[in-house]
């Protein structure tokens, strides 16, 4: 950690600990919805995989019978205080720029769950109770959304990261201390398939013995060409060059994955955190593409969402449809449906 750096992390993490008082004393309130709350997210900023699990959490309750309301900030949207309803329904879409980059890929994936933008989720899910009736909220990136009450706590940590990682903003990335997660109910150990998952989980457990513990993988679900939208056989990609850019919390991981995958990345190009692409970028990308000889560009389905609609690639563009397989499968299905079962009797 940077000595110069030292001073500023320890002040961020008095305003922390400082903020949690606030909770626990009850100078801030938290309230409860009338419905189960699952939370999904991480002590640090961006790019463990939140936005996977969400879509693999929302799928699991629909194949159970449950009607989940997702409840997302939408970070660095338009006019960020307005609070905006995505109504279900096939072929439904969302305007990032208004919504948000993680809520616009959210609807697309998830046609049939209703989604409500909005800083203040206690009040998107008094709405949500009005208008859809659900039977279980997902809470996107809410572990320090300490303003709701939620029943599961669910962490995710990418296995993959530096331990430099935990120091606190602004030495490291991380927006809590790792004793935080002795708040959560589960942790959730992304990228476990290339990452030292034994190590985390030992250093978990010795924290708090009381979370369950699981692994989860990052895949490749499909390709998606842009323009069409159809999708693209995985195959016909492996066999050229390919420019790749993101602007996401892990890029470093994102490009690891794609040559996991098998692809041939002749360049590589990366932006901050849900960036907005602009005319200047695109012509960078164009260049850069052309003198690595490149045959089509390769992104994700987030930096989709970001970049000109009407930007006409110079190269075939494709997105990569990102997944989570949680390994220990047959025990993450029933203990969701136990949490919620319990939640909906403490009720």
């Amino acid at each position: 950690m940077s000595t110069f750096l030292k001073p500023l992390s320890a002040v961020f993490g008095a305003g922390v600990t400082l903020r949690h008082a606030a909770y626990r004393h009850g100078w801030l309130k938290t309230r409860r919805l009338h419905r189960p709350v699952i939370s999904v997210g991480n002590l640090s900023v961006g790019g463990t995989g939140k936005t996977p699990l969400v879509i693999l959490i929302a799928k699991t309750l629909l194949a159970s019978g449950h009607r989940p309301c997702i409840l997302t900030r939408g970070y660095r949207r338009r006019r960020g205080k307005r609070l905006i309803v995505l109504e279900p329904g096939a072929g439904r879409r969302a305007d990032p720029r208004e919504v948000g980059d993680e809520p616009a890929l959210l609807a697309r994936a998830l046609p049939d769950v209703a989604i409500i933008v909005c800083r203040n989720r206690f009040r998107a899910g008094l709405l949500a109770e009005r208008r859809f009736q659900p039977t279980v909220y997902l809470l996107d990136d809410g572990f320090q959304h300490l303003a709701l009450a939620r029943d599961l706590d669910i962490v995710l940590l990418d296995v993959t990261r530096p331990p430099s990682d935990l120091a606190l903003l602004p030495a490291g990335r991380a927006r809590e201390p790792f004793r935080a997660l002795r708040r959560a109910h589960w942790v959730i150990l992304t990228r476990a398939e290339v990452g030292e998952a034994a190590e985390w989980q030992a250093r978990i457990q010795a924290l708090h013995p009381c979370p369950r513990v699981l692994r989860c993988s990052t895949t490749l679900a499909g390709l998606v060409e842009a323009g069409s939208g159809r999708l693209e056989p995985q195959a016909n990609l492996r066999s050229k060059k390919v420019a790749a850019f993101c602007g996401v919390g892990n890029s470093a991981a994102f490009f690891a994955d794609l040559r996991l995958w098998g692809f041939e990345v002749a360049a590589e190009s990366i932006f901050r955190d849900h960036h907005v692409y602009s005319r200047r970028d695109l012509k960078r990308l164009s260049a850069l593409a052309q003198l690595a000889g490149s045959d089509a560009f390769l992104t994700t389905e987030k930096d989709l969402m970001n970049l000109p609609a009407d930007w006409k690639a110079p190269l075939p563009l494709y997105a990569c449809c990102i997944g989570m397989e949680i390994e220990e499968k047959m025990e993450f299905e029933p203990a969701l449906r136990a949490a919620l079962e319990a939640a909906r009797r403490a009720n």
